[in-house]
Order: C-alpha cells, then sequence, then structure tokens
C-alpha cells in the first residue's frame, strides 16, 4: 500500500503528537503552522494569537497525569508547572523527535476543500496551493472567545479572559471595580490575581451555573494522583462516589458564599484552586450569581443586587471554529460536531480530528493516544467501520461521556480521558487492525487502486 501524503494543520499537542506517531511510521507529512514556533495554546504571547496563557499561569493538572508516555516530563519539573516549562517541554519533544523539520511556519492553511475524487486542496498564507491524501485537522479549540451575551449594555471597559496577561496588561488592573464573569479555572485564577489588595481593586466574581471547587493537594500529594477511572466498574457508582466524599474534601461552594450548584458534582467541569477559597473566605472576592442586566456602568444580578464596574472579564470559555473549512461543509455551532472516537466524520474517510475534546485530566495523553491511531490507519493497519455504525457510535459515546453533564457548549466535548483511552487500546485500534485484515486497508486518493476507492466509497465493511 502507498502512504498518503499527508497535511496536518496546527502545530500544538494534538499536532505535534500526530506528528510524531505520523514519522514513527515512515508517513511522508506537512505540518501547516500560522506562527513562528510550536506550541499553540502554551506558546505564551503567542504571534497568531492562539495562546491563551496569562504571566503567572500554572498549568492544572499535575505533571504526573500530563507526562507522554515516550517523553516523560522532567524529574525536576514542580507538581504544577508554570507555562514557560511546559512549553521548555513541548520545544524538548519536537527537539528529541526531530519534528520541527516537517514544520512550515508562518503558512497557516488559510482554506481546505475536498476533491470531488477524494483528497485534499489546501491554500496557505504564501499563496501556494497544495493537494494531500489526507488530512489531519489539529488548530486547537481555546483561542476563539466566546461571550456571554446579556441585555442592556456596558459603558466601561469589556474583555475576554483570552486577552488577560498581567495586572498590567491590557488594562491597568489597579484601584479597580472588576466582575469576573464564570468560574472555571481561568475565572478563579484571575480574581484570585486581581484580587491581592496590594492592587486595591474590588473585586466580584458571577457565575450562573455555579462550580464545584477541588482542591490540587490531598494529604501532601497531587489530587488527581488520586483519580483514575476503572472501566470494570459502572460509571454511576464512581460518580457516585466521588459526589459523596467530595465536600468532604473540599466542602461545598455555599460556605465560601458562592452560589448553590445547579448540578451534582461531575455533572460538569469542576474548578481546581487552591487559593479561591480563601479569598473569597477574606472577602477580597466577592462572589455574586448570574448577571440579570448591564446598564451603563451597573451591572444588575439575578438576586436583585447591584454594583458599579469600570472593567468586565469574560471567562466563559471558547467556541469550536475551522476558518479554513466552508461553513456550510464543516462546523460547529454551539461547539458540537459529530465524531467518531471525536476524531472521524462519518463519510469523510481522509479527514481526522485531533484534540477536539474537553478531556478529564488533561489533553497530553489524550492526543496521544489519538495519535496512535492516526499512525495505524495511515499506513493501512486500521480501517473504520461503516458509515451506519459510525453513526450509532457517536451517539453512544455522547450518552456515555456526557449524558449526565449540563447541556452547555463547554461540556459538549467532555471525556474521560481512562475510558476513552481503554477503549481504543482494548478495543478500537484491534477492531480497525481485524476490519483492515478482512476487508483490506483504506485507500487514499491518488495512491489506490480504482476497484480499491471504489470498495472504500461504497462502505463494505
Amino acid at each position: 500500500m502507498a502512504l498518503p501524503e499527508t497535511a496536518v494543520i496546527g502545530a500544538g499537542i494534538s499536532g505535534l503528537t500526530a506528528a510524531k506517531m505520523l514519522a514513527d511510521y515512515g508517513v511522508p507529512y506537512v505540518c501547516f503552522e500560522s506562527s513562528d514556533r510550536i506550541g499553540g495554546n502554551w506558546a505564551f504571547g503567542n504571534p497568531n494569537g492562539h495562546s491563551s496563557a496569562y504571566r503567572s499561569l500554572h498549568i492544572d493538572t499535575s505533571k504526573h497525569q500530563l507526562s507522554f508516555r515516550d517523553y516523560p516530563m522532567p524529574e525536576e519539573f514542580p507538581d504544577f508547572p508554570h507555562h514557560t516549562q511546559i512549553k521548555q517541554y513541548l520545544d524538548g519533544y519536537a527537539e528529541a523527535f526531530d519534528l520541527e523539520r516537517n514544520i512550515e511556519f508562518r503558512n497557516g492553511v488559510t482554506h481546505a476543500k475536498r476533491l470531488d475524487d477524494g483528497g485534499w486542496e489546501l491554500a496557505t498564507e504564501t499563496g501556494q496551493s497544495r493537494r494531500f491524501d489526507l488530512l489531519v485537522v489539529a488548530n486547537g479549540h481555546h483561542w476563539d472567545p466566546r461571550y456571554a451575551d446579556f441585555p442592556g449594555e456596558f459603558t466601561g471597559e469589556s474583555m475576554h479572559a483570552h486577552h488577560y496577561i498581567d495586572p498590567q496588561t491590557p488594562f491597568d488592573f489597579t484601584d479597580k471595580r472588576i466582575l469576573v464573569v464564570g468560574l472555571g479555572n481561568s475565572a478563579a485564577d484571575i480574581a484570585v490575581e486581581l484580587s491581592s489588595k496590594a492592587l486595591g481593586n474590588n473585586v466580584t466574581l458571577s457565575t450562573r451555573s455555579g462550580a464545584w471547587i477541588v482542591p490540587k493537594y490531598i494529604a501532601g500529594r497531587p489530587a488527581d494522583k488520586y483519580y483514575k477511572t476503572s472501566p470494570y466498574i459502572p460509571l454511576s457508582w464512581q460518580r457516585k462516589f466521588a459526589q459523596t466524599f467530595q465536600p468532604l474534601t473540599a466542602g461545598r461552594p455555599e460556605m465560601f458564599g458562592l452560589p448553590t450548584p445547579n448540578h451534582k458534582f461531575f455533572e460538569a467541569h469542576p474548578t481546581q484552586s487552591v487559593e479561591l477559597p480563601l479569598r473569597l473566605g477574606s472577602g477580597d472576592v466577592i462572589p455574586k450569581p448570574n448577571v440579570k442586566r448591564l446598564d451603563g456602568a451597573t451591572v444588575h444580578f439575578d438576586d436583585g443586587t447591584s454594583s458599579d464596574f469600570d472593567i468586565i472579564i469574560y471567562a466563559t470559555g471558547y467556541n469550536i471554529t475551522f476558518p479554513f473549512f466552508d461553513e456550510s461543509f464543516i462546523s460547529a455551532p454551539d461547539n458540537r460536531i459529530d465524531l467518531y472516537k471525536r476524531m472521524f466524520k462519518p463519510g469523510i474517510d481522509d479527514l481526522i480530528f485531533a484534540g477536539f475534546a474537553q478531556a478529564t485530566p488533561t489533553l497530553f495523553p489524550f492526543v496521544e493516544a489519538q495519535a496512535r491511531l492516526i499512525g495505524a490507519y495511515a499506513v493501512g493497519r486500521y480501517r473504520l467501520p461503516s458509515v451506519a455504525e459510525m453513526n450509532e457510535v457517536i451517539v453512544a459515546d455522547m450518552q456515555k461521556y456526557t449524558g449526565h453533564m449540563l447541556d452547555r457548549p463547554r461540556h459538549t466535548q467532555q471525556l474521560d480521558y481512562f475510558l476513552y483511552e481503554h477503549d481504543m487500546r482494548a478495543r478500537e485500534i484491534p477492531a480497525g487492525a481485524q476490519r483492515a485484515q478482512r476487508h483490506g486497508p483504506p485507500t487514499w486518493a491518488g495512491v489506490g487502486s480504482d476497484s480499491d476507492r471504489t470498495e472504500l466509497t461504497a462502505g463494505a465493511l
């Protein structure tokens, strides 16, 4: 089987792991990166605007859960590395496996068109038109800010957490009345940082759904060392166990003045913070429910109270966006996109998505698990099931991973890494290998025989 000429869009962690596995299998590929550096979201100050990192950011998952299997995180790193250390780790990963030689920097993909007989025509920032047999989309999903839509108009400064850098950038955050909207990890970090009495601010934190706050340490060890979902115990039992013991380790949000969450623990993404409960308990951060309406400098809340503010920071998540696809071809309205194993759009066999999940506890090993399948698929050792079977599995997997979650754009891509990795390793990749043995490997435009392409199009599995 001839190997497909492959294009990878993006050189963040998803693109890098996919590229590494393609190289391991000897698949010819080019990685297109709009920036002048690797790292995507973890490249602080990324010139392409795709980094949401702020100056003080430390990752919320411990290094013990972060490491790639084939490239361990340095032992001397702290439990929760700073973003500069994550970037250093990714730079070392790229250097160890000589990945930059196949990356075209400052040459992002501006348009991707699928050809009638399969394969892709890519237009790039340098004005070129390039053709490929297989396309891997790894452009990330934490770079297109999503804002809350409140009635009324605010006359102060408004911004998204994506653009927050530090207490001096992009505004002078001193002696200000600041409202942070949201209660995810970024909202907690920014509220904590700006509520330091040294800055002279009055900081308010508003949340629509509430959130369960979990500690970063339990009994002196990173809390996520105790977290691992089992595929052999019913998930509802495991969630019930966690829901029972969570208040014993972190308390209930109401104890710190936060609204009661409108969901049980693990029915929405929890917030990891050591400092936010202290800031709330110290009166440095004022908790409020959802915003009801905006009126000039005044913000009215659902509890009937109101306050005046100078700045609103929206820590309200991100849109999943594919600017290089025609919207009528592929898009993700309300962050919903139906993908088989979070990777394949049924009926488009020469397109793979990598990294599009809100993986618990972290994205790093998740994308490495996906990369194993990408490599096997590219060399013909894995074959997809029929379109009908893929659609059935998509529905079943969505129920499995998100059926118990709040119906919010943030949770459409929620996923438990441990269950996913077990499914890929123990079932999906072996099953795909068996399909390839029975029916032949997948074929790609221009590299397979006409009869092979006819069989693939018919989905004769």
